[in-house]
């Protein structure tokens, strides 16, 4: 068995985490723009987690969460529900601890990330994310093959290992005021959460949701977890239907609150985010900077870290999001 996990999570935990993966998750840079600061009118410091292994911040707990393994578990292989980054990282922590990774995506999951996955050693199978529920299969799946299932954000390990995101941030950059988190299942927010709170006690936290994916808000206002329908967003990291059950407990306690911002602002955002900055940002990836610029009264004057999530799109797609009309020419 794995060895024992706390109910929640930690500031030790998340030091433990950055120990175990260090020198092997890339320590991701911290970026600034003048203009950007100019538009909020506070001081906004990026961690581009477009630049992880993976392509993204789920690398940091799934390789924490495998590498906690035995080797009799690790001998059984592992097993993974995700729409794609995290399916990435798993694949990649699997191939890198000398395992097999068996991944469930949804059919329509970004080709580009499927293809990602599979380049990494994973088998991957396909479900409908609108009408069938992936964890169930996932864990039906993990019991008939004898797999140890990888949950993306509901674990302690998963949650420490992403909070060394936030920890890297406040020590490279110094103190915050306040700190922006993309927020899905929940894990990003709950470890960097936690992480900002052991070092800031007093930093404003933030979780950045889309307007059709707004399940923590509600969940949060009703004081308890609350299910949405699959979000139709282009944000499709964020198409998560309840909070998860650990996750939501860590992060009802320390959330000031959660910003919803639609899908033309997380345009707006990767098209700043690349003309100014030269950072390729997926939808989700962008959602912290988009609720910052949505909100500049709310972190104006303030030292305000952000959180770019990940980076996993294709040409393709980042190209027919942002510059839609050359798209179309093109065809």
């Amino acid at each position: 068995m794995t060895k024992t996990t706390p109910s929640l999570i930690s500031p030790d935990d998340i030091a433990a985490a950055a120990s175990r993966i260090s020198g092997i998750a890339h320590r991701t840079v911290t970026v600034t723009s003048r203009t950007l600061d100019k538009l909020t009118g506070a001081t906004v410091l990026l961690k581009a987690e477009n630049f992880q292994r993976g392509g993204a911040f789920k690398f940091r707990g799934a390789y924490n969460k495998l590498s906690m393994l035995t080797s009799e578990e690790l001998s059984s292989g592992v097993c993974a529900w995700s729409s794609g980054n995290h399916a990435q990282a798993v694949a990649l922590s699997a191939a890198m601890l000398g395992t097999r990774a068996t991944i469930l995506m949804p059919e329509d999951a970004p080709a580009a990330k499927r293809a990602a996955t599979e380049g990494y050693g994973a088998e991957v199978l396909t479900y409908d994310r609108y009408n069938e529920d992936r964890e169930t299969i996932a864990r039906e799946l993990a019991e008939v093959r004898g797999l140890v299932p990888i949950p993306a954000y509901d674990d302690p390990f998963v949650m420490a290992g992403q909070g060394t995101a936030a920890l890297e941030l406040i020590e490279d950059a110094g103190p915050l005021d306040a700190l922006v988190v993309p927020m899905s299942g929940g894990g990003l927010m709950a470890g960097c959460g936690t992480a900002a709170r052991g070092r800031l006690p007093h930093i404003e936290l933030f979780g950045a949701e889309p307007t059709a994916g707004d399940d923590t808000l509600r969940s949060l206002r009703a004081g308890r977890r609350v299910r949405i329908p699959v979000p139709r967003t282009i944000a499709d990291g964020q198409q998560v239907e309840i909070p998860g059950a650990l996750t939501f407990e860590v992060n009802r306690r320390q959330l000031n609150d959660v910003l919803l911002v639609d899908d033309n602002e997380l345009i707006s955002a990767m098209t700043f985010l690349f003309e100014r900055l030269k950072l390729v940002v997926e939808p989700s990836g962008a959602s912290a900077l988009a609720a910052v610029l949505r909100n500049t009264d709310l972190f104006k004057g303030k030292r305000v870290g952000v959180i770019l999530s990940g980076g996993n799109i294709s040409l393709e797609r980042f190209t027919s999001l942002l510059y839609p009309h050359s798209a179309r020419k093109g065809k």
